[in-house]
């Protein structure tokens, strides 16, 4: 019999309403895209993600309930995001500064500043962001 590895967590958010409005996106379809700080994965000592990682997207009750797949892994300015990468984040904005609005807001929130450990951390144009491309390879509920 074959073992294999656990999968990673893929987590959209904190737990909470808006993990949960991410989640049901993913599994819609609607969301094939995330963004991250990259300074995320520097606090945390993490390598960026490989194209072709498999993942367990987690709900906000700690239950697997879908295995993506990685397909695109790009480290970009936030000043450079554009309408496509807005529209395939599949939050329901229809515009860069709307996305930017939302994202800025949980960026900036208390919650992810202390997970930064940097109670007056903010993002401007240069902030460095990591734009993950994801396809649902398997639903698991």
């Amino acid at each position: 019999m074959e073992t294999s590895e656990p999968l990673k967590p893929f987590l959209l958010a904190f737990p909470g309403p808006l993990r949960d409005r991410l989640v049901a996106a993913v599994l819609s379809g609607e969301k094939v895209m995330t963004s991250g700080l990259l300074m995320e994965y520097e606090v945390e000592r993490e390598e960026l993600p490989p194209v072709g990682e498999r993942s367990a997207l987690i709900d906000s009750h700690g239950q697997q309930v879908a295995v993506v797949e990685l397909t695109e892994v790009r480290v970009l300015p936030l000043g450079s995001v554009g309408l496509r990468h807005v529209l395939d984040e599949g939050e329901g904005h229809t515009s860069v500064a709307e996305w930017r609005a939302g994202h800025e807001a949980f960026w900036h929130s208390e919650e992810m500043r202390e997970a930064l450990g940097d109670p007056s951390f903010t993002v401007d144009d240069g902030t460095m962001i990591v734009a993950e491309r994801f396809r649902v390879v398997e639903r698991l509920v």
